[in-house]
This record gives structure tokens, sequence and C-alpha cells, in this order.
């Protein structure tokens, strides 16, 4: 099943909210799950971004289901990558730019 990155920073009302109900977290993961996609780890960040989550979705348009349901609560902005896993990516490329029949 395919993974995925999802940076996310909190706004305001974010703050707010995690700050008076921290174990809003898990209560966000349960909704996250409802929607079809795991929660294989999460992480609290210092920096630009305020969490890091490695997720596993069906397809991108589950996981774009999932993004865009979450932004549209308001407490905060998302990135979410496609994570491709190193041994996928390495026998994908094969033998490398140029190994082809057309080299």
């Amino acid at each position: 099943m395919p993974k995925f990155v999802m940076l996310s920073t909190l706004g305001p009302d974010g703050h707010a909210r995690l700050r008076d109900s921290p174990e809003r977290l898990r209560e966000v993961n349960a909704d996250v799950e409802s929607m079809g996609v795991k929660v294989l780890e999460q992480f609290a960040l210092l920096g630009q971004w305020d969490f890091l989550n490695i997720l596993e979705a069906p397809d991108e348009l589950t996981m774009a289901k999932v993004a865009t349901t979450l932004a549209a609560r308001g407490t905060l902005k998302t990135m979410t990558l496609t994570a491709i896993d190193v041994e996928d990516f390495i026998a994908t490329m094969g033998g490398g730019v140029g190994s082809g029949p057309e080299a």
C-alpha cells in the first residue's frame, strides 16, 4: 500500500485547541483512520512544521480527501508527499540512466 508523509503546521486555533486538549491528537488519528488511512508513525517537531505523520493509504485520492478534510477544519495547514521505499525505487531505476535498450 502506498505511503505518504504529511507535514502539518497549526494555526492559532489549532495551538489553543491542542494546549487545552492534547489528547485531541489521538482523536484526529481516529478520524484519519475512519477515512481508510493508517497512521504508521507520528512525531511532534520543532521548527517550521509542528507534526510529521507517516501514513499508509490505498491511493492518492484517499490521501487527498484526508488532507482536504483536515485543512477544511481551519486549525492546520498540511503538505503531503508520496514516500517511495528505497528498495522499490532502486528496483524501478533498474541499471540506472542510459542502461535501457535505447542506450
